[in-house]
């Protein structure tokens, strides 16, 4: 696989079970370690860090939304944000965290702890915890799989704006081409493979492609 993700745009990875989302993902964004070939974040290769500098970037350069939220029980919403800054020995910018936790719409819900949260907004919580750090890329692994479907369109309406308001880049993998759509471009795996790409991509063209994988 060679692929390069465009910085600032909205990048939809699909693929049927076994075709290697998880491993590509896991991959990209330094989870695990390829056993040939680079990858690379910004111009750093992942494959001449340590683990301890390998952490670090985890924590300070990419984002991870995750389809269990994995918020930690308990902490509050706030809290749960800014861990990854409190991991890194800083402290939060608190014009950033307001900005993100308006973008997000939990300024009311600071202190409550996940639990007293619906699951969308759980997930908004997630997803402004992996803005907090300014993070080169967010990596989005079915964010929207644990969700009903007008939530799942209010979570991915949110990570479509927060690409165009702010440049983010975004690469969320899914098996979903109603989410998919939302992403500029589409990317297909197939048995290990990238055999297709989609931009501009529609609901009807994602699912015309991804019923012949």
């Amino acid at each position: 696989v060679t692929w390069a993700f465009p910085r600032g745009a909205f990048t939809a990875v699909m693929g049927p079970s076994g075709s290697g989302k998880s491993t590509f993902l896991h991959c990209a964004s330094g989870l695990d370690r390829p056993t040939s070939g680079t990858v690379r974040i910004g111009g750093t290769d992942l494959g001449g860090l340590n683990e301890t500098r390998l952490t670090r970037l985890r924590r300070e350069r990419v984002g991870f939304v995750f389809q269990a939220f994995n918020l930690i029980p308990s902490m509050d919403v706030e809290q749960n944000i800014t861990l990854p800054l409190h991991l890194g020995g800083a402290e939060p910018d608190r014009a950033r965290l307001e900005d993100i936790v308006r973008r997000v719409g939990l300024q009311d819900r600071l202190r409550h702890r996940p639990a007293e949260l619906s699951g969308g907004q759980q997930q908004r919580a997630a997803i402004a915890r992996a803005l907090i750090t300014r993070p080169e890329v967010v990596f989005a692994d079915e964010p929207t799989g644990a969700l009903d479907p007008r939530t799942a369109r209010d979570v991915l309406r949110l990570l479509r704006e927060t690409v165009d308001a702010t440049g983010q880049t975004l690469v969320l993998v899914t098996h979903d081409p109603m989410a998919a759509a939302w992403a500029d471009s589409v990317v297909f795996l197939s048995r290990g493979r990238i055999v297709d790409q989609l931009t501009s991509p529609t609901i009807a063209a994602v699912m015309s492609r991804w019923e012949t994988l």
